[in-house]
């Protein structure tokens, strides 16, 4: 298996949750806040064609809802995608990135099932 990268933002409870799972069963990968490292923008054309952009838009989170009526309304890819690329609180955290596969939310059952 190729590094794994993990895409997300330092204090989200989520991304601690995924990162301690990953140390727990000694999987080695590099830790990218896509926040300050503004990859965020750059990496959505890709994820979206691997995962969609309806996995991708987190809309259970505080950003969302932060968000005005009419950001949040007729919401389809272009503008998920020109959302996220504004404010990158809106991806679904963590993004792990494995070379072959991309799995975006943390469940210790789908790491265990797709990373062992």
């Amino acid at each position: 298996m190729s590094a794994i990268r993990v895409y997300g933002i330092k204090n989200c409870d989520t991304m601690k949750k995924a990162m301690n799972w990953l140390s727990d069963n000694g999987i080695a990968y590099e830790f990218i806040d896509y926040k300050k490292a503004g990859v965020a923008e750059a990496g959505l054309p890709d994820w979206n064609a691997r995962a969609g952009w309806e996995k991708l838009l987190n809309t259970r989170g505080l950003m969302w809802k932060k968000l005005s009526d009419e950001e949040r309304a007729n919401v389809d890819e272009a503008k998920a995608l020109k959302l996220m690329a504004q404010y990158p609180a809106l991806i679904k955290r963590p993004v792990l990135d494995t070379g072959s596969q991309l799995l975006v939310g943390f469940t210790p059952e789908n790491y265990a099932e797709k990373l062992k």
